[in-house]
């Protein structure tokens, strides 16, 4: 099978196609046939040799996949050859075939193409992990989504206004995709290219109240803006670092307004820590797919001979919402 690997790591040019063996499925996974999957920030990370794959997982780039079950390992039920299916995986994405548990399938419903499901698992099993799951986030709360336009920020948009429809959101954006941003329903829109202090505006927007989740992937720069902007009991999820990982936090202030500041990442964790969320986004956020009240954001698709054009794509940060790689 044809599969795309790293020659080392740094730029794009390290990126080349290889021809290697078909996987076999171990106990409690199945091989898929891939149809699509889609780049994701990690994968540049990877490829400058800062995220090596956990443990035991493929060295073949990519996080999720779209396909049908071409082969079914031992001990594995409830699925069958020919199943539509798209999965998060370790490893092994951006390949003809690929192996993933069981436990991690999700059926693609038949509203959905391929290269739709391949937007799923990474960014909006991410955000419903850490704005819902992790912050807690109830309906009617007020929520600050950072990176408006990527492909978790505008997962998170959509969750938010499909499962929480009487939240409030408010997003920091580059104001090239505030047009985009804005017509998915956020309801204030902060220029983070003018503004590195967003926490007066916040004030303001909540009349002082201050949000209740903050979904973070910037970091150091972005700590002390964050916390200012919290309201009492208000939970900041960090999933990324873009600005750096040490800063000056003022805990006395974390202390009275009972905050919290929880550290989170998806990739790593154990196989069955992972089916439990993806059977829980599974039950909760899956049906508004089905009936197309959320439909995945592409910016624009590319085919796996194309991989390096794509990931050039996302490293200039020319997209909004999605990268998709066609692979069959």
């Amino acid at each position: 099978m044809r599969a795309v690997f790293c020659n080392g790591f740094g730029s794009i040019d390290v990126l080349e196609i290889r021809d290697v063996p078909i996987p076999e499925p171990k106990e409690n996974q199945v091989l898929i046939k891939v149809m699509a999957t889609s780049i994701n920030r990690p994968d540049l990370v990877q490829r400058e040799g800062k995220y090596p794959p956990p443990p035991g997982e493929s060295e073949i780039l990519g996080l999720e996949v779209a396909g049908v079950i071409e082969k079914i390992g031992p001990n594995v039920e409830g699925w069958k050859v020919g199943d539509r299916v798209m999965s998060l995986v370790g490893g092994g994405g951006y390949a003809e075939y690929a192996v993933a548990y069981a436990n991690h399938l999700i059926k693609i419903p038949e509203s959905m193409s391929f290269e739709e499901a391949a937007c799923v698992c990474e960014s909006y099993i991410t955000a419903f992990l850490n704005v819902f799951m992790l912050g807690e986030l109830k309906d009617g709360e007020t929520t600050l989504l950072h990176g408006g336009g990527g492909g978790v920020n505008t997962a998170a948009i959509q969750l938010v206004k499909a499962l929480a429809p009487k939240s409030k959101i408010a997003v920091t954006v580059a104001p090239e995709k505030m047009e985009g941003v804005r017509k998915l329903g956020a309801d204030l829109l902060i220029n983070y290219k003018e503004t590195t202090d967003f926490s007066d505006i916040i004030k303001e927007f909540t009349n002082k109240k201050g949000v209740d989740v903050i979904l973070d992937h910037v970091g150091a720069k972005y700590l002390d803006p964050n916390i200012k902007s919290l309201a009492y009991a208000g939970r900041l999820v960090i999933i990324g670092v873009i600005s750096g990982i040490k800063a000056e936090l003022n805990i006395g202030l974390l202390m009275v307004k009972r905050h919290k500041i929880i550290g989170s990442v998806l990739r790593s964790r154990p196989v069955n820590e992972k089916g439990e969320i993806i059977k829980e986004f599974t039950k909760v956020a899956i049906p508004k797919f089905a009936d197309r009240t959320i439909v995945p954001i592409i910016s624009k698709v590319f085919t796996l001979d194309e991989v390096k054009d794509a990931h050039k794509m996302m490293e200039d940060d020319l997209h909004f919402g999605k990268i998709v790689l066609k692979i069959a």
